[in-house]
């Protein structure tokens, strides 16, 4: 077990039990023994480790010299964040680093039921965790008694102050007892920080960690430039090139994120929303889903952008450039935390590209400028990691022996590894075909001569199932093991899809896709003996050729009742007589 100085036995226990082996650099500036029972002011950036953090620094201050806790009537600790998401975040990782040591810990944030947590806190905590507005509620209501608080931390302070929460945590640091600890940890230190420490802190200490003047050196930016068009294509393509265990899409409205959400599940990928119009049980179930692993991407507004840890999470991926560089900060700090790896990929159409640039350099972070995946790269990428999967180096075991004797009795060895191929493939969404002239240019393509003996081929997706060219033929080329160079015409009708292949690579295609047809969900291909008939646009407009246009207005309602009189000629009469219009006199007889 890693010794830590200045740690106690149970506090070491939790760390060692949690996989720690080294502790991070704000952990270890809290635990500085001059700082020991001091208010702290610190600026840690997400994914530092700042909830452990705080965790250790208050051990002292509550235990003292003993080793465990003893029930307690009254909360000791106090730990106010500013969105639900963040505060259930601090509660676990508290339950763990405080489960040796006896500690109770709960949490009051809105949505919740407020009863349950009245109950909890009546039974006694050690450390309540919550929002703001909901634990002014619980003060006010006499639910929540202060008086016996030794420490107050306030977590992203910063963001606190944005969210307008000012005046709830001036009302419950006004009812706390005036000699406890308060320590603020914020990733920015504005104005209104510095002046809310003035007055609520004693002679606090300013601790800064190096990751506030670095990015995160675990953290790969990349910066895609696309056609404007070409947004919801590129992620696809990011989504697939990666194949990350789970990933967060931020998207800047609900819109967008309701948008972004139905099109990838009708693409096949297992996706969850997170965003404010949400319940909190809705959230709660869409995170949990993504750590278990039924879901693997997240699609979110910045409600999720802070205090949102997912294990593996290896890819952030912004679909619009974000407003401000602390924005882009919390975003990707969602990756790469822990020492992990992960990648924040900014998606920037080709006329945004001088605005992100200035908001990258305003983060101080050094992206690489590119371009997203390509068909034929994402086709690379899903071989290379098929060839690699360890399952190929796994010895035989004796239980599979019999299944493997049918397989090579009844199929021949290219037989069997084409299935595999097939099987591996089944499931993975077809990537997409990008708008880009320099891609588009470095292909040969094909001339129409290779079409002189051509063969149509008819999809059982068309109009009626928003049927596109753009995925089409990336969904033809990677179940049928061919290229661009062999498909022609895409005809895309009202019920149905015919697609011009050269004969030269129709016997491939069929054998790739399988004796069944099916390329993909309810998608089915077959072969046509003949190009079929296509309603051309004039066939269109000779149909409709029939129709005579509207008729004119009858003669007698064209033309107007009073005929203009020519020089030296009375109005004509049509039977209506001046008295009996609108403006005949009353009493004329009078």
């Amino acid at each position: 077990m890693t010794i830590y100085p200045g740690i106690t036995p149970p506090f070491q226990a939790a760390l060692t039990k949690q996989g720690y082996t080294n502790l991070t650099s704000v952990q270890q500036a809290v635990l500085a023994p001059e700082l020991q029972g001091s208010d702290l002011l610190v600026s840690a950036q997400t994914g530092s480790g700042k909830t452990v953090a705080f965790g250790l620094a208050l051990a002292p201050t509550l235990l003292g010299d003993e080793q465990s806790f003893d029930r307690t009537g009254a909360p000791l600790a106090l730990v106010i964040a500013p969105t639900r998401e963040l505060a259930l975040q601090v509660t676990r990782e508290l339950e763990w680093l405080y489960a040796p040591s006896g500690g109770t810990v709960i949490s009051c944030v809105g949505g919740m039921d407020m009863r349950t947590e009245r109950q909890a806190l009546g039974r006694g905590a050690h450390i309540v965790v919550g929002t703001p507005g909901r634990l002014k509620d619980h003060i006010e209501r006499g639910s929540f008694d202060t008086s016996q608080l030794k420490a107050v931390v306030l977590d992203e302070a910063d963001e606190m102050l944005d969210m307008g929460f000012r005046e709830e945590l001036q009302y419950i640091l006004n009812t706390s007892p005036k000699e406890r600890r308060t320590l603020m940890f914020s990733a920015t230190m504005a104005k209104g920080i510095v002046a809310m420490a003035r007055t609520y802190q004693r002679n606090a200490q300013r601790i800064s960690t190096k990751e506030e003047e670095k990015q995160h050196a675990d953290i790969e930016y990349q910066a895609l430039s696309i056609a404007p068009s070409d947004r919801e294509n590129a992620i696809i393509n990011l989504l697939r090139y990666h194949d990350a265990k789970s990933a967060i899409i931020f998207c800047g409205t609900r819109i967008e994120v309701n948008h972004l959400t139905s099109r990838l599940t009708n693409r096949g990928f297992s996706v969850v929303a997170l965003s404010g119009e949400l319940s909190q049980a809705e959230r709660s179930h869409a995170l949990q889903a993504l750590r278990d692993g039924r879901a693997r991407v997240c699609v979110a507004t910045d409600v999720a952008s802070r205090g949102i840890d997912l294990p593996g999470l290896a890819l952030v991926i912004h679909a619009d450039i974000p407003k401000n560089r602390d924005i882009l900060l919390h975003r990707s700090g969602r990756t790469g935390r822990a020492g992990s790896k992960g990648i924040s990929a900014l998606i920037v159409p080709h006329n945004a590209r001088k605005r992100a640039e200035i908001m990258l350099r305003n983060a101080r972070v050094s992206a690489a400028w590119g371009k997203p995946p390509s068909i034929e790269n994402i086709l690379e990428r899903d071989r290379e990691r098929f060839l690699a999967n360890p399952a190929f180096s796994e010895p035989v075991k004796d239980d599979e022996k019999p299944a493997i004797a049918e397989l090579l009795s009844r199929y021949q060895p290219d037989q069997i590894a084409a299935a595999l191929i097939r099987l591996h493939n089944a499931q993975k969404p077809a990537p997409e075909e990008l708008l880009d002239a320099a891609s588009a240019a470095s292909h040969v393509k094909a001339s129409r001569d290779d079409f002189k003996n051509s063969v149509w081929i008819s999809l059982s997706v068309g109009q009626d199932m928003s049927a596109e060219p753009r995925w089409i033929l990336p969904m033809l080329c990677g179940r049928g093991n061919i290229t661009k160079r062999n498909i022609g015409s895409i005809k895309i009708q009202q019920n149905e899809t015919h697609v011009e292949l050269t004969a030269d690579c129709v016997d491939g295609f069929f054998k790739a896709v399988g004796a069944g047809g099916k390329i993909e969900k309810n998608i089915v291909v077959t072969r046509l003996q003949r190009a079929p008939k296509i309603q051309t646009a004039h066939e269109d407009k000779k149909k409709y050729s029939d129709f005579k246009p509207r008729n004119e207005k009858p003669a007698d309602i064209a033309k107007p009742k009073y005929q203009p009189k020519k020089i030296g000629e009375k109005p004509k009469f049509n039977g209506t007589k001046p008295s009996e219009g609108k403006n005949k006199r009353k009493f004329r007889n009078k």
